[in-house]
């Protein structure tokens, strides 16, 4: 038996043979061509073919994990009609009457090592793309086929890394865990496996040579064991049926009241980033949703989306809701977000940079078009408004001036809107440490430890080589959040968390006692933070 250590990245138990990615890597000849137009051609049809396949992809992954994560298959389809991309392709066919297949590598290169060379991280993340575009149209090209699985029989996925389009277009009936070498516990694949509820570890340096082998994952431990001793193979099927077993449990506190044994109400929302994903917290049984990060409007679109735009997204949210609680957080991008339309200048640190709400106050016309939409909306529902990345009360002052202009503007043009609470999200040191002068602006507080604790330890939560120095129970986070939640009450608002130590079962307790009257957590955790709370005392 062979034991490798990972990191988790979503838990569960999978028994199976391994089977090891095989990437499509075939080495592209140069061969001459006489009729370079008919290679042209050939080159067209297969871009079409593969804009057809990028369409099945988008569709299979809006249904799997919402439209923020199925949008890199849009990025992709409009890579295929860059003009800078195409003419590279179909000239160097013409001039040097090479092949198709020869064309597009040589431009991959090309494209890929500028995109590389660049200081901005969202146009070196685009060097994938140009790599993963370019390695379809060859594949068409040659005529191979789209499924990375070989076989028929459900496997242990192995892979150095899954790239989000090999991830997506997975058929998850013919997985039963992925492992990869490299990669990130917050990467953008392993975000993908959490919602795709695939067990996954990172990390694991697995040997060239499993291939067919019997394997245990346990992804809770982010651990992978190669042909397993039969005692530890019994231990973990044991282990397996009784997680299903606690599965089946959690269905029946559906319409159970969030509440603990001391009579404690707490609000247990859920967190989204899309409709599609509302769905899924009604699914989930959530009370409302808690965090609706509105910013995905923006990243899955070429230009500034409308008033219009917005506003049929949020008053549909807020009609599915049915009256149920739905906090929108206003525009949150920067940092890892970046939007090539809004043109903003490369930045060194980003993180702590020009983004969220700083933003908006200095581009007033983007967030009043927002907050118009959210107004407009909350006539059809029970809508909350939160503000990211507060560090000031002056912020809030001037945020509440351009609020009341929007009512203003509303009422002078006869247009009707709700009641709407507007809260602020605790996200950095400065905004815990004078929460009890914030609290006195706003109806409530949302914590968002996430960056709360990257910023009080000053640590990359995405650098992987400081995942041994990143403690997200350190007490002086958990410090804030105590004097958070006092000063909320003491100015009689309510406060709640919507970061991902909200749905941190081994602090739900705590939480509790700290005084939270909420907790937003990603879809599949509501039923499970339920019945920590109904357990709570």
């Amino acid at each position: 038996m062979v034991k490798i250590e990972g990191k988790s990245v979503f838990g569960g138990v999978a028994i199976g043979p391994i089977g090891i990615l095989k990437k499509k890597d075939k080495k592209v000849i140069r061969s001459h061509v006489e009729q370079t137009e008919e290679e042209i051609k050939r080159y067209e049809n297969a871009s079409k073919e593969a804009e057809i396949q990028l369409q099945q992809l988008y569709d299979k992954a809006l249904d799997e994990v919402g439209e923020a994560n199925a949008d890199i298959f849009h990025v992709h389809q409009l890579m295929l009609s860059d003009m800078d991309y195409v003419e590279s392709i179909t000239n160097m066919i013409r001039m040097q009457n090479v092949n198709a297949e020869y064309a597009i590598a040589m431009t991959s290169d090309n494209f890929s090592t500028l995109f590389e060379m660049m200081d901005d991280d969202y146009m070196r993340a685009r060097a994938a793309d140009v790599k993963d575009v370019s390695n379809r149209l060859i594949q068409i090209l040659n005529g191979q086929g789209d499924d990375p699985l070989q076989g028929d029989e459900p496997v242990i996925l192995a892979a150095d890394d899954l790239a989000p389009s090999e991830t997506v277009q997975l058929d998850k009936s013919r997985i039963l865990a992925f492992v990869t070498r490299y990669g990130s516990a917050n990467s953008h694949t392993a975000i993908l496996a959490r919602t795709m509820n695939i067990p996954a570890i990172v990390g694991a340096d697995f040997p060239e040579d499993c291939e067919g082998k019997m394997a245990v994952v346990d992804g809770a431990e982010g651990c992978l064991y190669i042909e397993p001793e039969p005692e530890l193979l019994h231990q973990m099927e044991e282990k397996r049926r009784a997680e299903q077993k606690k599965k089946d449990l959690l269905q029946t506190l559906k319409g159970k009241e969030d509440v603990t044994l001391k009579g404690k109400k707490i609000h247990l929302y859920a967190n989204v980033g899309n409709v599609s994903d509302v769905m899924t917290a009604l699914e989930n049984d959530a009370s409302g949703i808690g965090l609706f990060r509105s910013e995905f409007l923006y990243l899955e679109k070429d230009h500034y989306p409308t008033e219009e735009d917005q506003f049929h997204v949020y008053k549909t949210v807020a009609e599915t809701m049915a009256g149920k609680k739905v906090i929108i957080r206003t525009l949150d991008i920067g940092a890892d977000k970046q939007i090539d339309y809004f043109d903003m200048e490369p930045e060194e640190n980003p993180a702590m940079g020009y983004r969220a709400i700083r933003i908006c106050l200095d581009r007033e016309d983007v967030f009043k078009t927002q907050i118009r939409a959210i107004y407009r909306a909350s006539a059809y529902g029970n809508i909350g408004i939160m503000y990211p990345m507060i560090i000031s009360v002056d912020e809030v002052k001037r945020i509440k001036e351009i609020s009341a202009s929007v009512r203003r503007e509303l009422s002078e043009a006869g247009i009707s809107f709700g009641d709407v609470e507007e809260g602020i999200m605790i996200e950095t040191p400065a905004a815990a440490i004078i929460s009890d002068l914030l609290a006195k602006e706003v109806d409530f507080f949302s914590i968002g430890t996430n960056d709360l604790s990257q910023y009080t330890l000053a640590i990359d939560r995405q650098n992987p080589k400081l995942d041994p120095f990143f403690d997200a129970h350190h007490p002086a986070v958990m410090r804030l959040l105590q004097m958070v939640a006092d000063n909320a009450h003491k100015a009689g608002i309510w406060v709640g968390i919507c970061g991902e130590l909200g749905a941190d079962l081994t602090l739900t307790e705590d939480f509790i006692h700290m005084g939270m009257d909420e907790l937003s957590v990603s879809p599949a955790m509501v039923l499970p933070v339920r019945k920590k709370i109904r357990e709570t005392t």
